[in-house]
């Protein structure tokens, strides 16, 4: 099973702007982000991006990871992958890892996981993404982590900034527990088939993505399904925040040692 990671990104994020080119022991974190991808297995990783000066620290590393100018009107990340399967011409069942430009503690053996997921369950669903436990009461609360509601089928009910479901008193009366599968943090990494990204580029922009600021909301909006693999045992940080780059920076000088 091959896959491509597809590692979109612009300068001016709306929380954070500039965050992909803040320093993480030594490099830029877009550049910590694609050597994940790169460890990861997958047969080529692409850092899209509509920023000349992302593409050029990318550029400057003489890694095999590579770098492609995208428009600047896209209004998501899937949208600016898609932009790059039409351009490279991939195949209709190509999988695309969709890897978020700020997860540089993201494994890459998780990268490969949401690759082999969908291949296993293409016939019934056209995307694919990862989840895992809550830890706390704080990380449920936090708007900057998104959690994610899922069904019997392990298919996403819902994705929200809130808690959900809610059950404040959970923490209080379980505090040692990691609910596995009742309470989810949403892991930032997708994979499609690429005529499934095709579809989802001719979708109207739906209302709850743009009250969430969530993407992934315009799939459940047109009807379709997205599978959820839970793993256990997962701590990952996404950079959202000077704060979190800070806690960053100390977690990854310690996966260094």
């Amino acid at each position: 099973m091959n896959f491509v990671v597809i590692i979109p990104v612009r300068f001016f994020s709306t929380r954070f702007p500039g965050k992909a080119l803040a320093d993480i022991h030594g490099k830029p974190m877009i550049v910590r982000v694609m050597e994940k991808a790169l460890d990861s297995g997958a047969d080529k990783v692409i850092v899209a991006t509509d920023s000349v000066r992302i593409a050029q620290a990318v550029e400057s590393e003489q890694s095999e990871g590579e770098v492609y100018l995208t428009r600047s009107d896209h209004q998501s990340g899937t949208e600016r992958l898609a932009e790059v399967a039409v351009n490279y011409k991939f195949p209709d069942n190509q999988i695309i890892v969709h890897l978020q430009g700020d997860e540089p503690l993201i494994s890459p053996i998780m990268i490969r996981q949401v690759a082999n997921t969908l291949d296993s369950v293409r016939l019934t669903t056209g995307m694919a993404t990862l989840a895992t436990s809550l830890n706390s009461l704080e990380e449920a609360c936090d708007d900057n982590v998104v959690k994610v509601v899922i069904n019997m089928n392990n298919n996403a009910l819902y994705f929200s900034r809130s808690m959900i479901p809610w059950n404040r008193g959970y923490f209080d009366n379980h505090p040692d527990s990691r609910p596995s599968r009742v309470l989810l943090r949403h892991i930032g990494i997708y994979s499609y088939q690429v005529n499934f990204l095709y579809h989802y580029i001719k979708w109207t922009k739906s209302p709850l993505e743009q009250l969430e600021q969530l993407e992934q909301l315009r799939v459940l909006w047109h009807g379709e399904t997205i599978y959820v693999s839970v793993t256990d045992n997962v701590f990952n940080i996404s950079v959202d925040t000077p704060e979190s780059l800070r806690r960053v920076n100390m977690l990854f000088g310690n996966e260094m040692k």
